[in-house]
């Protein structure tokens, strides 16, 4: 048998032997004696075809998991990392944020997205980077609450966009007044991760201020807007415009309400047509978000195999000080009591640990008692501000907040915070006729039924079937097909339908004060909002299911790391410690709420118990006059006393909708908002009452 020439002799040897065998099986076949067996790859041709996968390469393969699935979804997700990038930016340089979002339609289902913001600009020579490269950035080793985690996101749009239009990413960023801006095109070279720079011989290019640098500007279809600093990212891409729920509207209108300290404008795709306008959410404090702290790694958060690491990775010291230093919360004292439950010395040098003595170390962290990390690495929202911005954009009557103390999971601080808003109109109620034609038009429902609970939050199936049946058309009839004289019926149902009592729970989730659109019953927020028994507190509610009324419902998670369930950063994964926490919080408005609800309940029910004195009082005030010759009018008087009297409550002022107007004080505590409402539609006029918080 001939050998082949090999680096490993004894592997070829063997690839001989079996190409032999295939061969003599083959030639078996031929001549009838035995079937032809398919010859397989060899250990030589397998190796030939493995190489590194970039990691650009492999999200580009597998970009759903960035949340780009869809073109509806990507839109949103290009936006929603630009913006939140932006935001970290203009909070970590100390500058009150603004920051302008267009959307221009270019083509048939293409866009072209850009977002500028006011932030301390970009070094020239980290843009190719940031922009044009997977996996970089600032945020993934720190332990600090910020939006931006992984460095994936605002890059990932690029290549996104650069897959479906095959247009570079263009990037304007200004760092000072006497500094030219630097304008860059990107593209990602996916094979290596590493940025293309197509512009300037690859080095980019430096645009002046003035007008020779604004025609410049204009001339590659940039709207910049002149400012002292901040950065604009431009990218055109393959999406969908809808309006409805997890729409860009929706998104910017949530982004209003965890950041009041943010304004916001907004120019849509049809404000170039001339049918839409410029929406500006102004702020509605100039105080900015409290700076959360750097903060080291706690001890719990740890596990055996990344111990050993930092071991292997820290200079030569003992290992008392690489406990101190390397860790939050662990004092000599602490480190001392560590190292006697492990049985090592504090003096031991850190690069003779071995692996026993590592894995002795790791439990004994673990039996030791150690406090919990600090939480000025969390910058949450505030009950004050929480109000302001639910009341600022959810119309209701009753509005409560509250934050819970911090705690830990993994050794990673975090906090919960809730806001529940009761009462209002419903989104459909107040739709305007000409956005109900756009909304129809740009909707993918198949049904009318299904468009209706899924573009109008809290709007179930039970309030969309009285709808259509008030409208007279058929539930299963396509929106896009309706006529102008069914979309007038359908919107004068809308406006007339009493849908209090079909609503469904509106969930807003947050993390980190991002809103999360996608992947609602995937959250351990919307998990933990169903489990809770919302019947005690007033609300109807199935088994398993979200509870109905007029009911909005905030849950923000701060933390130095949000554990997401996938790299889209949807849905937050359902830790013990976390699911007890969203428990707590969940409880804590609801009882404020049961209570609010329990006094209107009262007061209705009074009322009706007057109403049947009243009905039959003057009956048996002439039968008893007629039987003891006493005075009726008198008799009549006192026994309207009685009844007053044991009807104290149905005294309190009502509303149309039985709520209470003009009554004496009920103590709710502290960060409630009581919102007096006008029988007008769609008139509010708030007032704070009790020494409550208002806006």
């Amino acid at each position: 048998m001939a050998k082949r020439p090999s680096k490993n002799g004894q592997a070829a040897e063997l690839d001989d032997e079996l190409l032999e065998k295939d061969e003599a099986a083959a030639s078996a076949g031929q001549n009838g004696d035995a079937p032809r067996r398919k010859r397989r790859a060899t250990a030589h041709s397998m190796a030939a075809s493995q190489r590194d996968i970039s990691v650009s390469e492999f999200f580009a393969k597998n970009r759903h998991l960035l949340g780009f699935d869809n073109p509806r979804k990507a839109l949103l997700t290009t936006i929603k990392e630009a913006v939140d990038n932006s935001l970290d930016a203009c909070e970590e340089a100390g500058i009150l944020p603004e920051i302008w979002v267009h959307i221009e339609q270019t083509g048939t289902n293409r866009y072209k997205v850009g977002v500028q913001d006011n932030g301390p600009g970009i070094l020239k020579k980290q843009i190719p980077l940031i922009f044009g490269k997977l996996l970089y950035g600032s945020k993934f080793h720190r332990l600090r609450m910020s939006r931006g985690q992984q460095g994936i996101g605002i890059s990932a749009a690029g290549m996104y966009g650069v897959l479906t239009t095959g247009k570079p990413v263009k990037i304007i960023s200004k760092v000072s007044r006497r500094k030219p801006a630097h304008y860059y095109e990107i593209k990602i070279d996916t094979k290596k991760n590493l940025p293309e720079i197509l512009n300037g011989g690859g080095d980019g290019v430096d645009i002046p201020p003035g007008e020779a640098g604004s025609k410049y500007i204009q001339k590659h279809g940039i709207e910049w807007i002149e400012l002292d600093h901040g950065t604009r990212v431009t990218i055109e891409l393959d999406g969908r415009f809808h309006r409805g729920r997890g729409s860009v509207d929706d998104y910017l209108e949530q982004t209003a309400i965890a950041n009041p300290h943010v304004t916001l404008h907004y120019l849509d795709p049809e404000s170039g047509t001339g049918q839409g306008e410029e929406r500006v959410y102004e702020r509605s404090t100039t105080r900015l978000p409290r700076e959360p702290k750097e903060i080291k790694p706690h001890p719990y958060g740890i596990e055996l195999g990344m111990l050993v690491t930092m071991l292997q990775d820290a200079k030569a010291m003992t290992l008392s000080q690489f406990l101190t230093s390397s860790f939050s919360r662990v004092s000599p004292s602490v480190a001392s009591r560590i190292c006697e439950t492990a049985g090592l010395s504090t003096r031991a040098n850190t690069t003779k640990i071995g692996r026993n003595e590592a894995d002795k170390l790791f439990q004994a962290i673990m039996q030791t008692k150690i406090g919990a990390p600090a939480t000025d690495c969390i910058s949450p929202i505030g009950e004050e501000l929480l109000l302001k911005g639910l009341h600022h954009v959810v119309p209701g009557e009753f509005y409560i907040a509250s934050t819970r103390p911090p705690a830990v999971y993994r050794g990673n601080p975090f906090l919960i915070e809730v806001a529940l808003a009761y009462g209002g109109m419903s989104s459909a109620n107040r739709v305007p006729l000409d956005v109900l034609g756009e909304l129809l038009a740009e909707s993918d429902a198949r049904t009318l039924r299904q468009f209706l609970s899924s573009t109008f939050y809290g709007l179930g199936s039970e309030a969309a079937d009285k709808i259509i049946k008030e409208a007279g058309i058929g539930p299963r009839t396509s929106p896009g097909k309706l006529k102008p004289a069914e979309i007038a019926r359908l919107h004068e149902a809308m406006r007339s339908v009493n849908l209090e009592a079909g609503q469904t729970m509106n969930v807003l989730r947050y993390a980190n004060r991002v809103p999360l659109q996608f992947q609602h019953g995937a959250c351990a927020i919307t998990q933990m909002v169903m489990q809770t028994n919302w019947r005690s507190y007033g609300l109807t509610q199935s088994r398993g299911q979200l509870p109905t009324g007029p009911v909005t419902i905030m849950v923000h998670v701060a933390s130095v790391w949000v554990p997401f369930t996938s790299e889209s950063k949807e849905a937050i994964a359902s830790y013990p410690e976390i699911q007890k926490e969203l428990r707590l919080a969940l409880q804590s408005v609801g009882r404020k709420l049961g209570m609010y609800l329990r006094r209107r309940l009262k007061v209705k029910q009074e009322g009706e118990r007057r109403n049947i004195f009243l009905r039959y009082l003057g009956e048996v005030a002439g039968a008893v006059s007629e039987i003891n010759r006493a005075d009726r009018k008198k008799l009549y008087d006192q026994l309207l006393l009685v009844a007053k009297r044991k009807t104290a409550s149905a005294d309190l002022k009502l509303d149309e909708r039985g709520k209470v107007v003009d009554e004496e004080p009920t103590d709710f505590g502290d960060n409630v908002l009581i919102v007096e409402q006008k029988s007008d539609f769609g008139i509010r006029n708030s007032e704070a009452k009790n020494g409550q918080k208002g806006s």
